[in-house]
């Protein structure tokens, strides 16, 4: 489908995708740090979703919208996106040996850029590598 130049990435769509993008990714977590003097981030299910801004709500507002364009292209090719973490059951568990040094390592960098604990920034950061 060609877009056309316009202001918002979103301008093109069917109404009924954008709508359903729109609900998927407001339903996806943020993960926000700032860096050099301005916010940067991205959608915790959809790392790919990367937006900047001068305060963390403009941040939001940029990686939300970028979201909504990427999750609208995958519903337009009839893909499924990522589902919200918070409506994921996660019923598998995977062990990992670090030093006392590495842990805190990982601990400071996933509360730094702005995760809820350990598991939410390794299970980010894996599955981003892996895209």
């Amino acid at each position: 489908m060609k877009r056309k130049n316009k202001k918002s990435l979103n301008a093109d769509f069917d109404a009924k995708i954008l709508k359903t993008a729109r609900q998927v990714a407001d339903a996806y977590d943020i993960v926000l740090r700032f860096e050099d003097g301005e916010w940067i981030g991205h959608a915790l299910e959809y790392p790919e979703a990367i937006g900047t801004g001068k305060t963390p709500t403009a941040c939001t507002k940029a990686i939300r919208e970028v979201a909504v364009s990427g999750l609208a292209v995958m519903l337009e090719m009839g893909e499924t996106p990522p589902a919200p973490a918070r409506q994921g059951i996660r019923s598998e568990q995977v062990n990992i040996r670090v030093t006392v040094e590495e842990k805190a390592i990982l601990e400071a960098t996933a509360k730094q850029r702005g995760f809820r604990g350990l598991s939410d920034f390794i299970r980010s950061e894996a599955l981003t590598s892996l895209r």
